[in-house]
């Protein structure tokens, strides 16, 4: 095989030698014309594209083998044995227990008696039965008093409740008798007669008198349904002379969509009505009555944008005068917008609102306990007639000045018509009078009226064991028939402070400042040669502390402290008020 491989190499070989010979000797080949019959058109043929993963096909590219590790593993003697492990331990506050009743009781000098009682019981899952009893009471103690100043204040409330699916309601009943006197006779009072003479009207004078309440009402709310809620309230009012008044009120809420904003809208009607046995000068010849029904409809929807939040809303009242009071209708204003300057640091909010405000001898008697029981007739200024809010233009920023400091400050400008005013009645020393006509009782007069208010609170928590907050307003009053704002004061001040001493000694501090008012009371025995002025009623300050010890987390005691500075001020004019008042007594909480 290799023999003949070498002879086939020696026989090419000497052909290409000879070959290369002959092409390199020099020899006239002659010449020949050549026709070109088409032009030489060149042209790339198509190129195979080469894969970017070139299939091998070595011998050596055959499959890999599996490989298996296995480790060869031996028990080692070891006396180490671990601890089991455990939580670190946190001290767990222990969370109060709530009780469901309490029971308060207190005596203090001036014979004061001031009782609490407080039950709620639950009958299932569902339903409950509540009540509460208070009790507060004085027997005199008012310096240079010359009639009886004791008082009396009582009442009880009995609620059920209950709650099914997605429905709440609860009914209530309940009744407050008030016992009052009219001893605020004025300063000169008798001037005009002997001492005896004087004497023997005092001593004719019975100046008691008392308010009975009775009411009945309900709630009742929806989670699933347009009307979210309705409130209903009857109340009788009456005292003992003859006045008594009825009032109804009921206010149903619904919530709607309208596009894509929710639109919320109260319905009202409120009634009043009643009647007073006798006018002032008692020379009606009939009992005088009275009675208004106002129905209103407000609906009020919120749009939130950014840092904005704008409530759009307006209400529509209707009144109807009863006996012979005239009917009206009433437009009033209930837009309010907020800002977030920063954040929840600086909040600025301004508003329009107005309402109808009906009002009512119980009322009246809530703000003054010493008015008289009588009513002129309807064309008098002092006949019971609802309060035309216009409206309560008003701007303000509220918001943080820390974590635990928060500020809210307020501009008003506020536009009433028929505005409730008390004002002291006119008198003579006549013995025969009603035992509220010697100038010892107020009245109600109206008055259109602009007020212009400043106002500004700040409240902080130091620390979980210190409160803090005070308060102030100034008022400027512009009235159109009336002499004065009769009995509002221009300035208001309030500050309290509530401090935990120990776990078990707490204690805390109240302040009011009340500035001046005026009233006006003419004596009509005497023939006033000039017009007097208007009485100024001096401003007051009122300081209140109180201390406790909590026993355990039932018994409470306490001890508190009224008017400290023992000032004898008028609250009202010709009523000064007790001096210094202790009360001591304590608080039990309980369960069935």
């Amino acid at each position: 095989m290799i023999f003949k491989f070498q002879h086939k190499l020696v026989v090419v070989m000497v052909l290409v030698s000879f070959q290369f010979t002959i092409a390199q000797k020099k020899e006239n080949i002659g010449s020949e014309e050549v026709t070109v019959v088409k032009s030489y058109n060149p042209s790339i043929s198509d190129a195979s594209k080469i894969k970017e993963t070139p299939s091998l096909d070595d011998d050596g590219n055959t499959k890999k083998e599996t490989i298996k590790y296995s480790i060869f593993s031996f028990p080692v003697a070891s006396t180490f044995a671990p601890l089991k492990g455990k939580a670190e331990g946190v001290d767990k506050t222990k969370q109060a227990h709530l009780y469901d009743n309490y029971a308060t009781l207190g005596f203090g000098n001036f014979r004061t008696l001031n009782a609490e009682l407080f039950v709620n019981q639950e009958l299932n899952n569902n339903d409950y039965v509540g009540g509460m009893f208070r009790h507060l009471s004085s027997q005199d103690g008012v310096k240079d008093a010359e009639l009886k100043s004791n008082y009396y204040d009582t009442s009880i409330d009995l609620t059920y409740g209950a709650t099914y699916n997605n429905t709440t309601f609860n009914f209530d009943l309940g009744y407050k008798n008030q016992i009052y006197n009219w001893y605020g006779l004025p300063m000169d009072f008798g001037s005009l007669q002997t001492p005896q003479d004087r004497e023997d009207i005092i001593n004719s004078i019975n100046p008691q008198h008392s308010y009975n309440t009775y009411s009945v009402g309900g709630r009742i709310g929806f989670s699933d349904s347009f009307i979210n809620q309705a409130n209903l309230k009857f109340t009788h009012f009456a005292d003992t002379f003859g006045s008594a008044e009825n009032r109804f009120y009921a206010k149903p809420t619904f919530q709607f969509e309208v596009g894509e904003e929710s639109v919320k809208t109260d319905l009202i009607v409120d009634y009043v009505g009643g009647s007073f046995e006798n006018n002032y000068a008692k020379d009606n010849l009939e009992p005088i009555k009275y009675g208004y029904t106002n129905i209103g409809i407000s609906p009020s929807f919120v749009m939130l944008k950014d840092d904005w939040t704008l409530n759009l809303g307006a209400s529509i009242f209707y009144s109807f005068g009863l006996e012979n009071a005239k009917n009206a209708l009433f437009v009033y204003p209930q837009v309010t917008a907020s800002y977030n300057v920063v954040g929840d640091l600086m909040i600025f909010y301004a508003g329009a609102e107005g309402s109808l405000e009906q009002n009512s001898y119980q009322n009246f008697v809530d703000g003054n306990p010493f008015l008289s029981p009588t009513m002129d007739d309807a064309t008098a200024p002092n006949f019971i007639r609802p309060t035309d809010k216009q409206y309560d233009l008003f701007a303000g920023l509220k918001g943080k000045l820390a974590n635990n400091v928060s500020y809210n400050l307020r501009a008003s400008y506020l536009n009433e018509k028929n505005k409730a005013l008390y004002k002291s009645n006119d008198y003579n020393e006549n013995a025969s009078n009603e035992f509220y006509a010697f100038g010892n009782s107020f009245q109600v007069v109206y008055d259109d009226m602009k007020t212009l208010s400043f106002s500004g609170d700040l409240k902080a928590s130091f620390s979980e064991n210190v409160t803090f907050s005070v308060g102030g307003s100034v008022y400027s009053f512009k009235n159109d028939f009336q002499q004065e704002a009769w009995n509002l004061p221009t300035v208001k001040l309030n500050s309290k402070l509530d401090f935990n001493i120990t776990p078990k000694w707490f204690a805390g501090a109240q302040v009011f400042y009340v500035g001046e008012r005026k009233d006006m009371q003419l004596n009509t025995d005497i023939v006033y040669i000039t017009q007097p002025e208007p009485i100024t009623i001096d401003s007051y300050f009122d300081v209140n502390a109180h201390i406790g010890y909590k026993h355990n987390d039932r018994l409470t005691g306490f001890l508190k402290a009224n008017n400290i500075t023992n000032q004898n001020y008028q609250k009202w004019l010709n009523y000064p008020v007790q001096g210094l008042q202790i009360v001591v007594g304590a608080n039990y909480k309980f369960d069935f």
